[in-house]
């Protein structure tokens, strides 16, 4: 009979820290949006979804579950139903992205939509919904076409948003409410913030929140005069998240492709990781004739 468990020591595998692999600069990312031909209404359409995409930071399966009523042009807010943990919230639109919708929507989606309209924002070219790998492929394709030496699709632009606010002064606590990042703390309830807030923390850091705005930033003076929020909070409050943190939950939560062009998935090797340190621990426990530990031995966390 042993008195210990062997398998207690047994060393578990580690899933690296990855940061984003690019970033797109202010300029960068303005020569990706001038790609699509708007000319005509497929490009007009794409032109659209890139601004979405660059001023609001949602996921590819936001964008595509979007309806014609999602968007307040009025509030240049945007409504994210069924995100990541079939959440809903609201998030802050620029003024140049709610222009281009206005354009979409008045002479392109017209020539697009094909009765019975379901009200689904984007469609393809004979009507029916874009599938996430079309919307990856066209992305990617702009990307490339701007031959700007980064690689990467529409997570790229989640990034982008990102650290652009970030390092334009936007706090850390407004950036997880853009992203839908709000379950990362348990002190939640506090570091929730008004939209009016958002919206004004948005205008003021993000460099294409304006009409006609290309990179003009907020000085720090203007962004301690945003009004308070409506939600009272502790005076002191403790940060839920570190910007390189947030940066590594942005790298792990791509749900496309890797940028070298493999079908290697963030969640797939996670699940094989961990599902082979479960392994290893069960087959320890086997030789050494005692109880085996739980399936569950949270491999995939990073563990001191």
């Amino acid at each position: 009979m042993l008195l210990w468990n062997p398998a207690s020591e047994l060393e578990l595998p580690r899933l690296g820290r990855r940061l984003p692999k690019h970033v797109l600069t202010v300029s960068e990312a303005e020569q990706v949006l001038e790609q699509p031909d708007v000319n005509d209404a497929i490009g007009l359409r794409d032109r659209a979804i890139l601004e979405v995409l660059y001023s609001t930071g949602i996921r590819r399966m936001e964008v595509l579950n979007l309806c014609i009523y999602d968007l307040d042009t009025e509030r240049g807010t945007l409504m994210v139903r069924q995100g990541k943990g079939k959440k809903d919230r609201m998030v802050p639109i620029g003024e140049r992205a709610v222009a281009w919708f206005g354009r979409y929507f008045n002479d392109a989606r017209p020539a697009l939509v094909v009765p019975p309209d379901d009200g689904t924002l984007f469609l393809g070219a004979t009507g029916e919904e874009l599938s996430p790998n079309r919307l990856t492929q066209l992305v990617r394709g702009y990307v490339d076409a701007a031959d700007i030496g980064k690689r990467g699709a529409c997570h790229l632009f989640r990034h982008t948003m990102a650290t652009l606010m970030l390092e334009n002064g936007a706090d850390i606590r407004y950036i997880q409410e853009m992203l839908g990042h709000v379950e990362l703390s348990t002190t939640q309830i506090y570091t929730q913030v008004s939209i009016r807030r958002l919206k004004q923390v948005h205008t003021l850091t993000h460099p294409g929140a304006r009409l006609g705005d290309h990179g003009e930033t907020a000085s720090e003076a203007a962004l301690d005069a945003v009004d308070e929020p409506i939600i009272e909070r502790p005076s002191v409050v403790k940060a839920s998240v570190t910007a390189e943190e947030l940066m590594v939950r942005l790298a792990e939560e791509d749900d496309e492709f890797c940028y070298d062009g493999t079908l290697e998935r963030r969640g797939a090797k996670q699940r094989c990781v961990t599902s082979l340190a479960n392994a290893e621990v069960r087959a320890a426990s086997r030789d050494v004739g005692v109880a085996q530990p739980p399936t569950r031995v949270g491999a995939a966390r990073h563990l001191a």
